[in-house]
């Protein structure tokens, strides 16, 4: 497959896509999380869960859509650039055979050694009578899911190499709304008459969730020319290009999860003044669900886009039209996570409150986690960065520099929980902040390395476009927090007050961000406008005048 050389615009473009269905996922997403805090709190029962839940998601991001996604993407769109299309459809046929093999044994692995799964990540749930057997009971029924979001990711990664962004990134909507309604059908409705609990319901939901995530994607791989059909060499070139590119893709996974491993263990064990040992997994949970919001929409977003792209380049041998792309996709990720990370912090009591504080979920929850979602939001833009860049090297066949980095990483991690814990008495908020201090180093060295890598990236530009967008969102830092201090002493803390902050003090926030952005000439400001605002008020249905534009 040929065509003409990549605009940077059309990725921010094509981001604009990914952004609006991924902000559908992480809406419905949150709205399972919600019904969660309210049926379950924050306590033992929603701990070993998220726990149960946890295990089989650090392996899809070890084996699925971490390094297999990061593998295979560049090698088949090099298929799809230089080879015929059957030759492409062969390959994704064997890597989804190979998935199925190798990840299917991972599975039935991981049922059987859940006991020890669990106790490796949470000694701590074994002094809470009852805790540690619920989290392995979670863990197997849970498991399965892992090969079935492989597979999913293996079908995002042909969508994607094919320009096609909206069906994949609408899967993971499929997978909540699946999740949520078969587990609550499961667990409150036949759960009394097949003889399982709730929880157990809702466990047996993320499985069925995941085969929604699968076959939603399954006919746009028809239209498109790809159908499975089993077929394994271990002696074809292709797969062994990209088992050779997923070896250090999988260690520098592995860091990562050994990073989550070590959070979880310290926080297995902090005991919080008020709650005990129950708490702390679920606030840090049910935080990180909130960062996965602006972290889908724009960093997710623009690296699914990103990764076709500049793996086209590469293939080409057009490093100019390479560092244009990734240059223009990092100064749009910087523009919306920045701003986003203020609001969290600033609003972070606010939104956790309106969203959360229901049934079991208490007002010292909503504090609780508030206080990590603010931890959390400091290393959000670094997050965000290393989410495109990443996938850059592997476009460059490069899979070692992103492997060094992140086992760099776990130092770091440690240092930092260490130091917080003991020095600093952060409780909870320490695991957070250390996993922010991961994130903005990671992103930093990670764009050293490829400026150095590809001979500049634009980097005078870029801190310019940063320190603007700094700039910019410190004011509406301090705008948003005098509109939300206002309504707080006007109405209260209670949760119809908070509903009218928001509603107040986000729009109020976006009309200040982008009045100072547009005032400091932040260049990506108009590319975010043409590419993602426009298209989408085009798509509403009422008349509108014409908009000016460049």
């Amino acid at each position: 497959m040929t065509g003409k050389p990549e605009r940077p615009d059309s990725v921010v473009r094509s981001a604009g896509i990914v952004s609006m269905a991924v902000g559908a996922s992480r809406i419905t997403g949150l709205v399972r999380e919600v019904v969660m805090a309210a049926l379950f709190g924050a306590g033992q029962v929603y701990d070993a869960f998220l726990l149960g839940f946890r295990i089989p998601n650090l392996t899809r991001d070890l084996f699925a859509e971490g390094a297999l996604s990061s593998a295979f993407v560049p090698v088949f769109t090099e298929y799809l650039s230089k080879k015929s299309k059957e030759e492409a459809a062969a390959l994704a046929n064997l890597v989804a055979t190979a998935v199925v093999a190798i990840v299917g044994s991972l599975c039935v692995l991981g049922v059987i050694f859940s006991p020890q799964l669990v106790w490796l990540l949470a000694p701590g749930f074994l002094q809470v009578p009852g805790k540690f057997e619920l989290a392995v009971l979670m863990t197997r029924i849970m498991f399965p899911f892992l090969l079935l979001v492989a597979l999913a990711a293996q079908a995002m990664g042909i969508l994607n190499a094919c320009n096609q962004f909206g069906v994949p990134a609408m899967a993971s909507t499929f997978f909540n709304i699946g999740s949520l309604v078969f587990g609550l059908a499961l667990g409150f409705w036949a759960g009394p008459w097949v003889g399982i609990s709730p929880i157990e319901g809702m466990a047996y939901g993320v499985v069925v969730g995941g085969a929604l995530q699968l076959l939603w994607q399954v006919p746009s791989l028809y239209r498109a020319g790809f159908v499975y059909r089993p077929r394994l060499s271990w002696s074809d070139e292709g797969l062994w290009r990209i088992l050779r590119l997923m070896g250090p893709a999988i260690l520098g996974n592995a860091a990562v999860q050994v990073n989550v491993m070590v959070n979880t263990n310290f926080a297995s064990h902090i005991s919080d003044p008020v709650r005990g040992p129950d708490g702390p997994v679920s606030w840090l949970g049910y935080a990180f669900r909130f960062m996965q919001l602006p972290l889908g929409l724009f960093g997710v977003a623009i690296a699914s886009a990103t990764l076709p792209a500049v793996a086209r380049s590469a293939a080409s041998n057009n490093f100019e039209e390479f560092r244009q792309t990734l240059s223009r996709s990092l100064g749009v990720v910087f523009l919306m996570t920045v701003p986003s990370a203020v609001g969290l912090i600033v609003l972070g009591e606010s939104i956790v409150s309106a969203v959360y504080e229901v049934g079991k979920f208490q007002h010292y929850d909503t504090q609780q986690t508030a206080l990590a979602l603010s931890c959390y939001a400091i290393g959000l833009a670094g997050y965000a960065a290393a989410k495109v860049l990443t996938p850059a090297f592997y476009a460059l066949h490069d899979s070692r520099t992103p492997m060094l980095v992140s086992l760099f990483s776990i130092l770091i991690n440690y240092a930092a929980v260490v130091a917080l814990l003991r020095f600093a008495h952060l409780g909870h908020a320490a695991l957070a902040l250390s996993t922010s201090a991961v994130a903005i180093a990671g992103g930093l060295i990670l764009f050293l390395l490829m400026r150095k890598r590809i001979s500049g990236l634009y980097g005078r530009n870029l801190r310019d476009s940063v320190l603007k967008v700094s700039l910019a969102a410190a004011g509406m830092g301090a705008a948003v927090w005098l509109s939300s201090a206002g309504v707080e002493r006007a109405l209260g803390t209670h949760k119809i007050a908070r509903l009218i902050d928001l509603a107040i003090s986000i729009p109020w926030g976006l009309i200040v961000f982008c009045g100072l952005a547009r005032a400091l000439h932040v260049p990506e400001l108009e590319v975010a406008m043409q590419s993602l605002v426009r298209p989408l008020l085009r798509r509403l249905p009422f008349p509108r005048a014409k908009m000016a534009g460049k």
